[in-house]
């Protein structure tokens, strides 16, 4: 497992993102709010991290669901994956959302999201006028059956 260090300014008041067992790829993020905060159903909010960072080039931060919150309360990410670019070096918001039928309340540093360090590639685009052919040619949702 590779290891690489990254800058970051904590003005949260709660601890940094950890992982929670050694395999884990994904570190919980806290919410840096002073008091509960109440998301309604079928509500999104923007619930500051108080954490700015310094991602290397070649690297982007990616925020995920917590699957306990997403199966227990229906809390989601609006737009998950979300990415950090790494030359975005402002306040990380997280944008959550409400999928139940009853207001859920967040308390101040607790964790709402995991945030996943990953690699990336740029692509440089080669116009074709045709593409290989394989065995599943076009065949998009739901192709191969029910099962």
């Amino acid at each position: 497992m590779d290891r690489i260090k990254v800058k970051i300014i904590n003005d949260s008041g709660f601890d940094l993102p950890t992982y929670e067992t050694f395999s884990s790829a994904g570190m919980d993020v806290r919410a840096a709010i002073k008091e509960p905060i109440v998301i309604n159903p079928m509500e999104r909010l923007l619930i500051p991290t108080g954490l700015r960072v310094q991602l290397p080039h070649g690297y982007e931060m990616q925020l995920r669901p917590r699957s306990g919150l997403a199966l227990k309360h229906g809390i989601s990410l609006v737009n998950t994956p979300g990415t950090v670019d790494a030359d975005y070096r402002g306040d990380i918001g997280i944008i959550l959302i409400n999928l139940s039928n009853e207001p859920f309340t967040i308390n101040p540093g607790e964790r709402i999201c995991q945030m996943v360090i990953s690699a990336y590639t740029h692509v440089e685009w080669e116009p074709v006028k045709e593409i290989d052919e394989t065995e599943r040619g076009d065949g998009a949702f739901g192709h191969t059956g029910l099962n």
